[in-house]
């Protein structure tokens, strides 16, 4: 029975469609500056260059980059996901190093 059971909830991607979901949403990679940082709700803004915000939640900080270590004005890429019902959200936010 148990063979069965995890047999069932180990099932992948039906094989008729062959199509396989994406692990992660994607979006367009983006550049910005930390506009607001709200650190005990554990979100922030970062603003666009065209002045829009865009909401980020610590778990959206790629490894490498800590959400405390963030301050305003820093410089961040980001793939920024375009959403109708949640509205826009940055995804994989990292600090930039600027290149001198």
């Amino acid at each position: 029975m148990a063979e069965y059971f995890y047999g069932v909830m180990r099932k992948g991607p039906s094989k008729r469609s062959g199509k396989r979901l994406p692990d992660h949403p994607r979006g367009k990679p983006s550049i910005g500056r930390i506009a607001r940082l709200l650190v005990g709700q554990s979100y922030g803004f970062i603003r666009l260059p065209d002045d829009r915000e865009i909401f980020f939640h610590r778990g959206d900080v790629q490894e490498g980059t800590t959400f405390n270590d963030l301050d305003i004005g820093d410089h961040v890429t980001f793939e920024l996901l375009e959403d109708a019902v949640s509205g826009a959200r940055a995804l994989r936010v990292a600090r930039h190093t600027r290149r001198r």
